[in-house]
């Protein structure tokens, strides 16, 4: 008998319409939500920051945001997915995504969202545990050991020497690349 209610509530479709909706659920809901909500705010802020990047590792830094924007779609769709099935209706807000306006910028808000994002997903590991959800627990692993990724790779752009780089040498190499110079 007990066997047969766990199954019908992970069966179940519509939150507002279960009453028995447990409140470890819900938190869990929640969370996978806020979760949610930070993938979206990634996608939005690697979109944006690579639109907007100029001067120095230009190109490349372009290459890095779009390359994030994947991995973070897929996380959203993930936890989108995995919210519907544990009956709940996934967010369509994203996390503000903060302005920046130069390339260090862009990179230190991008660092600080993937510090938060593993901090998220470890404390959400713990409620997937608690939960009983061991699919969830070693998929959220597996996304923080992601963002870890992205954090680490950042880190490394961030260290030695950003600041003594010649910018105003640099940005007029690049702007001579895009107007179809030769360099």
């Amino acid at each position: 008998m007990l066997m047969q209610a766990q199954r019908e509530s992970y069966e179940t479709k519509d939150v507002k319409s279960d009453i028995s909706i447990t409140n470890e659920r819900r938190a869990l809901i929640d969370g996978l939500n806020r979760d949610l909500a930070g993938e979206y705010q990634a996608v939005l802020m690697y979109t944006h920051y690579s639109a907007k990047l100029t001067g120095p590792y230009r190109r490349e830094l372009r290459a890095l945001f779009q390359a994030e924007i994947a991995d973070e779609q897929g996380h959203a769709q993930f936890l989108a997915d995995k919210i519907a099935a544990l009956g709940g209706e996934p967010s369509t807000k994203p996390r503000e995504v903060p302005n920046a306006d130069h390339a260090k910028q862009m990179l230190q808000h991008a660092l600080t969202t993937e510090k938060q994002a593993i901090a998220d997903y470890v404390e959400r590991i713990a409620e997937a545990e608690a939960f009983g959800d061991i699919g969830l627990k070693v998929s959220l692993e597996n996304m923080v050991a992601d963002e870890t990724r992205h954090k680490e790779e950042i880190e490394r752009i961030l260290a030695d020497g950003w600041d003594d780089f010649s910018f105003k040498q640099a940005q007029e190499e690049d702007r001579w690349k895009d107007e179809g110079g030769q360099g």
